[in-house]
């Protein structure tokens, strides 16, 4: 786990070992302590920022550098 300072100065940590695929770096999953209990957001490893969002549907968009992660669930409807 990687220790670093979020968007509000609270320590929060990155596990590089738990990511997901994205359009230009994977994102990895953020916990707010290091037992992994309760998890906090994503951090962008393209640009390594935790400025990103998720939708409804899943997917996960950096508002850096627009790194996406695809919906994990997805309805043909919705094409």
């Amino acid at each position: 786990m990687e220790e670093r300072t979020g968007p509000d100065g609270e320590t929060l940590f990155v596990d590089r070992e738990d990511g997901d695929i994205g359009t230009k770096g994977p994102f990895y999953t953020v916990y707010v302590e290091a037992d992994r209990e309760r998890r906090w957001g994503y951090f962008c490893g393209n640009c390594e920022t935790f400025n990103n969002a998720m939708d409804s549907m899943g997917r996960i968009r950096c508002n850096e550098c627009s790194n996406l992660r695809k919906a994990e669930e997805w309805d043909a409807a919705h094409e």
